[in-house]
Order: C-alpha cells, then structure tokens, then sequence
C-alpha cells in the first residue's frame, strides 16, 4: 500500500465540499439538493465511479466550477469520493446539511475554503481517502480579545444575532 497527499487545485477563496457517496444516483440527488435549498446557486459537481465506466460523473451550474471539481475529482481519483465547488457568495454552512441528508451521502470528509490536501491510500484495486488535512495547524489559544473579535466577525456577517 502506498500513502501520498493530493493538494486539492482552487483560487484561494473557492469553497468545497469533499465527500464520498456510494451510488451513482448521488450525482442528480446533489444536484437536485443544491438547487432546491439555495435559488440560483453557482456549482460544480464531480463523482468518482467505483465500477462499471468508473468515469467522473458530472453535474452543476457553472462550467468552470464542473470543470474544477472533474479537475480535482480525477487527481484525487478515490472511488465513489466527490467534489462540489461553491461559486463566489455561496457558503458549505448553507448547504452542508442538505448534501449530508442526501441518502447515498456516506461521509464528508471536508467542507472550507482552506488550502486542502487529500491523504490517499492506493492499493492494487484502487484508491481510497484516509483523510485531509484542511488548512495550517494552531499556532495558539485564543484570548478573551479573541473570543470578542470571533462574536463580533459572526454578528457582522449576520450569523449571530
């Protein structure tokens, strides 16, 4: 078995979503999911076949974030993992539990803006994801400054009343 780490390839502000489903159904289902929760969502969708065509199964509203997430989807190149690209003012908070409700969603792995690397495990039969490390490690505890400018960050992006 060999171990390696795939950066996941994003402008720094694009937010993801990495998943693994099972079935695929999950690429209409997450589509169709998308689309209901938030009206007029920008979104690429990617989906690794297991088996049969075992293609990258594609689906979303916007062509350059498709073609980001088969970008990412292909390099990463775990079976039945899947990526969803958010457009620009679109949130994984607005979406996430949505996808997880989707019945053939097994698992999210990640859901950030961070820099992402995809830790995989390759085997004869294929690849699977062991995990990702989803930005930079602490450098600290936050201090009650901290814990004001975090209240106050969510109160003026309206999260927080």
């Amino acid at each position: 078995m060999q171990l390696s780490a795939v950066k996941v390839v994003k402008p720094e502000a694009t937010n993801f979503i990495l998943g693994q489903s099972h079935f695929i159904k999950s690429v209409e289902d997450i589509h169709e999911a998308l689309v209901g929760t938030v009206p007029g969502i920008k979104f690429g969708l990617a989906f690794c076949e297991a088996s049969g065509k075992r293609l990258v199964r594609r689906s979303g509203t916007d062509e350059s974030l498709v073609e980001m997430a088969c970008q990412n989807a292909t390099n990463v190149g775990a079976g039945h993992s899947f990526f969803v690209f958010l457009g620009d003012g679109f949130f994984p908070v607005n979406v996430l539990n949505t996808i997880k409700a989707v019945p053939e969603v097994c698992r999210i792995f990640c859901a950030t803006a961070n820099p992402v690397e995809v830790l995989i495990a390759e085997t004869d039969q294929g690849r699977g994801i062991v995990g990702v490390i989803d930005g930079f490690s602490p450098v600290g505890v936050e201090s009650a400054d901290d814990v004001q400018w975090r209240k106050d960050l969510l109160r003026t992006i309206g999260y927080k009343l």
